[in-house]
């Protein structure tokens, strides 16, 4: 699904990323953990094609099939809106729009008629058991309900995977718990790739695999039973 080789990241100075390689499978849930700094945020980044890494004939980045360094940026742009699927720690959603709305946007960039995009969305909405709160706008939703619209956004075009960046940060246990149960009967649904970026370690222990990142390297990659 997912094939990282070689891949640096520099700002300035400052080297981010050193060299890593990676290879996530298909339907695997991998939890990305670390210290702050460690450089886990710039590799989700990079993996999920919203930044480069350093340009190096060695360096490569494979998703479902594809080698993204051979896209040009329309080629890209419209590659990740089909195929990847974002959530973030605050849930980034548009607050005039009901959450509905917010869910059917990324499906509208990809052109998809109304109807049809409403109608995953109301799907996805049933399955999240927020049905009932299809017409209310961000603002009338608690911080948990918040998330699980974001969730059902990067779930509305049916990606092949999705990358959660501390998606669990800003909620409550409760809802932090709930969050991390609906990935699992996500993957079991849909049978979608999810790589974590999480300080949680109960979320972390409950992947396939938690990778361990120290100083811009992976130094540990646990399966756990």
């Amino acid at each position: 699904m997912i094939k990282a080789k070689n891949i640096h990241k520099y700002y300035g100075d400052l080297h981010v990323l050193k060299g890593l390689d990676l290879h996530i499978k298909k339907s695997e849930i991998v939890s990305v953990v670390g210290a702050s700094g460690a450089g886990k945020t710039t590799l989700l980044q990079i993996l999920g094609t919203l930044d480069r890494p350093k340009k190096d004939s060695n360096t490569s980045l494979e998703i479902n099939g594809t080698n993204i360094y051979n896209l040009s940026s329309r080629e890209l742009s419209s590659f990740r809106n089909k195929n990847i699927g974002f959530i973030f720690q605050f849930h980034q959603l548009l607050p005039e729009f009901t959450a509905l709305e917010n869910i059917c946007i990324p499906a509208f960039i990809q052109n998809t008629p109304k109807a049809k995009a409403e109608k995953r969305a109301k799907e996805l909405l049933g399955f999240l058991g927020m049905q009932h709160r299809a017409k209310h706008k961000p603002g009338e939703l608690s911080g948990g309900e918040q998330q699980r619209i974001a969730v059902a956004r990067a779930l509305v075009n049916n990606p092949a995977v999705i990358f959660a960046d501390e998606p669990s940060g800003n909620l409550d246990t409760e809802s932090a718990e709930n969050l991390h149960e609906l990935f699992f009967r996500l993957r079991k649904e849909f049978k979608q790739t999810f790589v974590i970026v999480t300080h949680n370690e109960e979320l972390a222990d409950m992947a396939d695999r938690k990778i361990t990142m120290q100083d811009g390297k992976i130094i540990d990659k646990l399966e756990i039973s």
